[in-house]
């Protein structure tokens, strides 16, 4: 019988466990000496095992970088929001990890390992792979794993046995799951179960990606509960004053406002403080402190504030996370950090300078054109904090007289690599000349 074309490692049974690790070390050795594999792997792990070819990752001598020094790794602790909600990860993953002969690991947005708890005997396993609390495993430094490869990618990823690229990890099986601030979208880390190669089992990764949704509702709850306390102090405010006025969280979420109609956010600039400022949604305001937020007070009488205009704009798709647009030359230049699906579709207006209609930029994003509904809702979002100057519509595209620079990553590899978007999953795989 021929072998499939793909590991389903939903569909692997205990018994096939060693004939499925046999099956993918196959295909791990074939890819790196450029044969074609009997057994191709999955999309997920194919694109990591060219971005660790294109990173230079050694796959035969695991690298193991300088673990963080005790002060620097409890600061680290005791300043990720992942610490709020420590209890929840623990009551749902540590006794089944335990009694799976798995292991809990969460680490920060930058891969570094903060917490691991579990079954004694597979921390001492993972002590031998490097896996200790202040080592780094983002995925550019260890290779395809459990815990960097979702931080790259941006979705729970299982990654089973020869499907890690460094060979010292192929004993290993883990499933992992990104955890994003629900406030700002901002990575937080990743919660992640892991064990040795015959522990493994197709359920984890749910059991994972559950467990870090729940994480995330937790902290939904929080911030909810956060706004209710700035409603209560802004609402006697906002009571006393005339004219227009809004009170934010420092991350841009509307509590109360007063003459004016209310918005759900504000794009907020990265810093701010007291004083005067300009907004794209308000043009020039007073900002006042507020017990866990701002007030913001527009300057103008009323109206529309005027629009951006920018003339120039930098689009910063260069790094695995963290992308940004700059707006330079209109009334004042201004740089907003992007959503990953933001940052898609910029991307391919960028790219696609002549516009595309909505039914296009469906086909790009989704593969499906009648996914309209969500292109339009999202460009309408885009919209609001560009301002009218900037992107056109019917077909959407960027104003004529407006230069798009676009810094992309070394690689088309590395080209906004969470996207599963078929339009930039092809730009990836343009071969570099």
């Amino acid at each position: 019988m021929n072998a499939p074309s793909m590991i389903d490692l939903a569909r692997i049974s205990a018994m096939d466990l060693a004939h499925a690790a046999r099956l993918l070390k196959g295909a791990h050795d074939a890819t790196l000496s450029g044969q074609r594999p009997r057994v191709v792997p999955r999309p997920v792990i194919r694109e990591s095992w060219e971005r660790m070819l294109t990173d230079g990752v050694d796959p035969d001598h695991g690298f193991r970088s300088p673990l963080l020094g005790e002060e620097e790794l409890e600061e680290r602790r005791r300043a990720s929001p992942l610490r709020e909600i420590l209890p929840v990860l623990r009551d749902a993953l540590v006794s089944v990890a335990d009694a799976a002969q798995h292991i809990m690991v969460v680490c920060d947005a930058e891969g570094r390992v903060l917490w691991r708890e579990g079954s004694a005997a597979v921390l001492r396993k993972a002590d031998s792979l490097g896996f200790e609390p202040g080592a780094d495993w983002s995925e550019s430094v260890v290779g395809t794993n459990g815990l960097g490869t979702p931080l790259v990618v941006r979705r729970p990823v299982q990654v089973f046995s020869a499907e890690h690229f460094v060979r010292t990890q192929h004993s290993w099986t883990c499933a992992g799951a990104p955890v994003t601030d629900p406030r700002d979208g901002r990575l937080l880390g990743v919660v992640d179960v892991s064990g040795p190669l015959r522990t493994m089992h197709p359920a984890t990764l749910a059991l994972a990606g559950s467990v870090a949704k729940l994480a995330e509702a937790r902290l939904r709850e929080r911030h909810v509960t956060a706004l209710e306390r700035l409603r209560a102090v802004a609402a006697p405010v906002l009571a006393r004053l005339d004219g227009r006025a809004i009170a934010v969280d420092v991350h841009g979420w509307t509590a109360a406002v007063t003459g004016m109609p209310p918005a759900d956010r504000l794009a907020l600039p990265r810093s701010l403080a007291a004083g005067r400022t300009w907004l794209p949604s308000l043009g020039s305001c007073r900002v006042e402190p507020l017990p866990g937020g701002w007030l913001l007070r527009p300057e103008a009488p009323g109206g529309t504030p005027e629009p951006l205009s920018a003339t120039r704009l930098v689009l910063d798709v260069s790094e695995p996370r963290g992308w940004t647009l700059s707006m330079l030359g209109g009334v004042r230049d201004w740089t907003h950090e992007l959503s990953p699906r933001h940052a898609e579709l910029l991307y391919l207006l960028a790219t696609h300078r002549e516009g595309r209609s909505a039914s296009g930029l469906a086909q790009d994003m989704f593969g499906d054109p009648a996914r309209t509904v969500t292109v339009r809702a999202e460009l309408s979002r885009v919209r609001r904090y560009l301002g009218g100057g900037v992107l056109a519509h019917r077909p959407y595209r960027f104003h004529e007289d407006v230069e798009v620079e676009v810094v992309a990553p070394d690689s088309p590899a590395r080209l906004l690599p969470h996207s599963v978007a078929p339009a930039i999953r092809e730009a990836r795989s343009v071969a570099e000349p």
